[in-house]
């Protein structure tokens, strides 16, 4: 098997954290790509990415700064910062004796800092959050945190940004927080993935039809980087050639595309509809069919069609991951791209596993919904894209074969 190599973009403390995580794919291996400030990130990848097969930046910053300025020619993900690092902070400034319920906080979003300072019994009514916005600089950082320490309301700053945490602990007691091995792995095993099927030739067409109500738009070109695809004018609309993969990575895995608020913001009326298919004329008939249902949905939506009768419909007003509401099936089949009476089901399965403490395999899965387990199999793929189902174990049923993945899925 061929060795995937993935550049590893950020500052040094936290690249070398990565590089030294034990447990990553074997066909991967790691190349570091440091810079001292991540306004650097958008030159460094341009001038190193052909040396690698796909970039994995370890925060949100430098990934949208690289994206934004058009830089991305290699699949991306960036590591995601969790409340779970946060919390590990939290103990840690308890441990040493540290005030650690006044503290403003930068990146993470509020919700994820309320739940985890109420995990960990702290009061949060002194808790300043900056949260996570694109387009947001270091300065902005540093000024925020400095404002809460000097309005008296926090004694402790912790940020996510390692230029803002050079700054910041010259003048007052901070802390930088950096990714946990588990989201370091999760991004990587996505990124892998990806890179894999794109190299295999297994990666499907994906072709993107965009109307902006027939006006044509000088900065789309530039809009469309992250696809890495060829775009045209076709009659009244726009059509864009990619791969599944890097569509999957622009959208978040069909989550959101950031390229629907820019042409909002600049356009009344939007629709894009992508279309995935085996070849260039499946993917460009089902991208009629999600264009036709994007003018169904509001002023203002992408819809992607999937071979297998899915549709996933996207827009401008998707819930951030952090304030997800956790009954809503309607939003968690959308972002899944499953039906709302498959997550209900699911739901029910998982309950029931649980009150037994036992995991579930896909065919768990297959027997309970009445599928193929290749089905199931698709549908646990989907549900871990959205986040709403992890690999916990592996389970052997003998000496040899492959062994069987054991899932939890939290719905």
């Amino acid at each position: 098997m061929a060795t995937i190599a993935i550049g590893v973009v950020g500052p040094r403390d936290v690249v070398e954290l990565v590089l030294a995580l034990q447990d990553r794919p074997a066909d991967v291996s790691l190349v570091p790509f440091i810079y001292e400030h991540e306004e650097q990130a958008p030159q460094l990848v341009k001038a190193e990415q052909e040396r690698v097969d796909g970039l994995l930046f370890t925060g949100v910053i430098p990934y949208t700064q690289a994206s934004v300025d058009g830089a991305l020619r290699r699949p991306a993900e960036h590591v995601s910062y969790t409340g779970a690092t946060l919390l590990r902070a939290l103990v840690e400034q308890l441990r040493l004796g540290h005030d650690a319920a006044a503290l403003s906080i930068d990146t993470l979003t509020r919700a994820q800092v309320i739940e985890t300072m109420t995990e960990a019994r702290l009061p949060t009514d002194r808790v300043r959050v900056m949260e996570y916005r694109a387009g947001i600089t270091s300065q902005e950082v540093v000024a925020f945190h400095r404002e809460a320490r000097d309005a008296g309301q926090a004694k402790l700053a912790i940020t996510c940004l390692g230029s803002a945490y050079r700054v910041l602990e010259q003048e007052m007691h901070a802390v930088r927080l950096a990714p946990s091995r588990h989201s370091i792995r999760e991004a990587l095993r996505h990124l892998a993935l990806t890179v894999s099927n794109l190299r295999t030739g297994d990666a499907q067409v994906a072709i993107g039809l965009i109307d902006l109500d027939g006006a044509s738009d000088s900065e789309l070109q530039r809009g469309m980087s992250p696809l890495g695809g060829a775009l045209a004018r076709l009659d009244d609309y726009y059509i864009v050639v990619s791969t599944v993969g890097l569509l999957e990575q622009a959208t978040s895995h069909y989550q959101e595309l950031p390229l629907l608020g820019q042409l909002s913001a600049r356009h009344e009326r939007v629709h894009i509809g992508f279309g995935v298919g085996r070849t260039a004329a499946e993917a460009q008939s089902l991208a009629r069919r999600a264009l036709g249902r994007s003018h169904a949905v509001g002023p203002t939506a992408l819809v992607v069609a999937l071979g297998d009768d899915t549709d996933i419909v996207v827009n401008g007003t998707l819930v951030p991951d952090g304030d997800l509401p956790a009954d809503n099936l309607s939003l968690l089949a959308r972002r899944a791209g499953l039906n709302r009476s498959t997550l209900i089901r699911l739901q029910e399965l998982s309950a029931e596993r649980k009150a037994d403490e036992e995991l579930l395999t896909a065919r768990d899965i297959a027997e309970y919904l009445g599928v193929q387990q290749r089905t199931a199999r698709r549908v646990v793929q989907r549900l871990e894209r959205a986040g709403l189902a992890e690999i916990v174990s592996t389970q052997r049923d003998g000496h040899s074969g492959r062994p069987r993945l054991l899932y939890q899925i939290h719905l």
